[in-house]
């Protein structure tokens, strides 16, 4: 049923209350959780932003992607009478797929779709590194985070909004492993960023040219590629910090 057909239903209100009075009476029928969602459909505005939210949220309770864009569709069916906008059921899927990443990362070393170690185990090899560094030189002495940054992906449907980039990531994050081969951990750390804990000697400026070539290559059809190289914090806590601030969401 949709949104206008509630109209019947409704006791008048003033002129500037009609969407208001008729959204209170459909909020009863919305999917649990999708009332945000709803709220910003009936008022005009975008509700990508909340959408992304929903799909964190329902990811993160064990809601299925399949039930979640079912109730996006409801949401879209009982407000405006629509199906839902790519963009929203694009951003409601990167959540939930998001949300559920991060549950996969807390139960293994290695990220499942990629291959590449986890965030959670280049977080635990930092902290074995800043403990035994309290004798000898400086830990940003001697090594180095390496990161490469993907150029926002060119999706033509939803399979590759959601699952076309962490194949790509794959691919770059193969590349780097050939590049830095010496037991170095290379971690996806965000959507389009992988990090590379190497070690700061003679031949780390030369490993990241040779990558940047590589890259050039192989990602000239999907855009720049982006490399540079953070030096480690003194401290376990900054560099804990450093990694949040590289793992946020790029902005595409």
């Amino acid at each position: 049923m949709g949104f206008w057909a509630f109209r019947e239903k409704v006791t008048p209100e003033p002129p500037s209350e009609p969407g208001r009075a008729l959204f209170e009476e459909v909020r009863r029928h919305l999917p649990e959780r999708f009332e945000a969602v709803g709220e910003a459909l009936v008022a005009g505005r975008v509700a990508t932003d909340a959408c992304e939210v929903v799909g964190r949220l329902l990811g993160s309770q064990g809601v299925s992607l399949e039930e979640t864009l079912a109730d996006l569709r409801t949401t879209y069916e009982l407000v405006v009478g629509t199906e839902p906008a790519f963009t929203d059921a694009c951003a409601v899927a990167l959540g939930w797929s998001e949300a559920t990443l991060m549950y996969l990362h807390q139960l293994s070393c290695a990220d499942p779709l990629t291959g590449l170690a986890s965030m959670a185990h280049l977080r635990g090899r930092l902290t074995e590194l800043y403990r035994g560094s309290t004798r000898g030189p400086a830990l940003r002495d001697r090594f180095a985070l390496v990161v490469v940054e993907a150029a926002p992906p060119r999706p033509t449907g939803l399979a590759d909004e959601v699952f076309g980039l962490d194949l790509r990531m794959s691919r770059v994050g193969e590349s780097a492993r050939s590049v830095f081969a010496g037991g170095e951990t290379v971690c996806r750390v965000g959507p389009r960023r992988i990090v590379v804990l190497a070690a700061r000697d003679a031949s780390l400026g030369r490993r990241t040219s040779l990558l940047r070539s590589l890259l050039a290559v192989g990602e000239r059809a999907h855009g720049s590629i982006r490399i540079w190289t953070e030096s480690l914090p003194l401290v376990a806590d900054q560099a804990s910090s450093l990694l949040d601030e590289l793992s946020r969401d790029q902005a595409y």
